[in-house]
């Protein structure tokens, strides 16, 4: 026996993401093809199901509408699938890199942010807005709104269904999947936050706390320190550390990079 490997290349639009749920699919039901399984009456996940339910997360959070790509991968991915000497599938493992983090807080006026953040902004789960102190209307958020909103003949509600439900097949708590709700909620808060310059100083000051008051609590900071942070970052100046003001351009580059680096 030796390791086989498919690369699945091509230009923008092509079909690589499908052609690559279309060879996941086809092991995972090669693999599970005359296995008999319990009927206790209880809804039970194979690993077959769950290699196949980790395309909708990875698609909700690194998938987004381009010019040329209504559903385009904005990261490389490689991909392991394991099987045992019977051949049937006994583990995989995922690799992602290379993700557009420039999207998160920027997009073109023809594209979108990545699906997640109008997935989340939709009907689906209603109570994930008050968790996440969002509103059902993306265009209330700079960092997602600065393109479209919508894709032709995808619904954002269904798609939201489906990305939840894939974290529940992967085996993610409630506790699990709030939070990871909650942190993409934040970057969403983070782009909303206001901030000025004071009069003949190098030195910005919030314009208003509201928004980072929110981000705070979604993942779970003191908000007076989030503030103070940005504003007057600690820095290593030989061996002491000291508090560097920063001006409003500075403040907002900061957020940027916080936000892009939520993870």
């Amino acid at each position: 026996r030796e390791n086989q490997s498919m690369l699945i290349t091509g230009e923008s639009g092509a079909g690589k993401t499908e052609n690559t749920k279309k060879v996941i699919q086809y092991f995972a039901l090669v693999a599970a093809a005359g296995v008999k399984k319990e009927d206790t009456g209880k809804k039970t996940m194979t690993l077959e199901d769950q290699i196949i339910s980790a395309n909708p997360a990875l698609e909700a959070y690194g998938n987004a509408k381009t010019t040329r790509n209504n559903n385009s991968s904005r990261f490389g991915k490689f991909i392991r699938i394991h099987f045992g000497p019977t051949g049937k599938i006994a583990g995989a493992d995922i690799e992602v890199y290379l993700l557009e983090k420039s999207r998160v807080i920027f997009q073109q006026r023809a594209e979108r942010n990545y699906h997640i953040f109008y997935q989340l902004c939709s009907d689906a789960l209603p109570e994930m807005h008050k968790l996440c102190l969002i509103q059902n209307d993306p265009s209330k958020y700079q960092f997602v709104s600065q393109g479209v909103l919508t894709i032709d003949g995808v619904d954002d509600v269904e798609e939201m269904r489906i990305t939840d439900e894939a974290f529940d097949v992967l085996g993610f708590t409630t506790e699990e999947k709030q939070s990871i709700y909650k942190c993409t909620a934040a970057i969403m808060h983070f782009g909303n936050s206001q901030w000025k310059q004071r009069p003949r100083e190098e030195q910005a000051e919030a314009e208003t706390t509201e928004d980072c008051e929110k981000v705070a609590h979604l993942l779970e900071v003191d908000a007076a320190e989030l503030i103070k942070g940005l504003l007057k970052p600690r820095i290593k100046v030989g061996n002491e550390y000291v508090n560097k003001g920063q001006n409003k351009d500075q403040v907002v580059n900061s957020i940027g990079a916080l936000s892009k680096s939520v993870r």
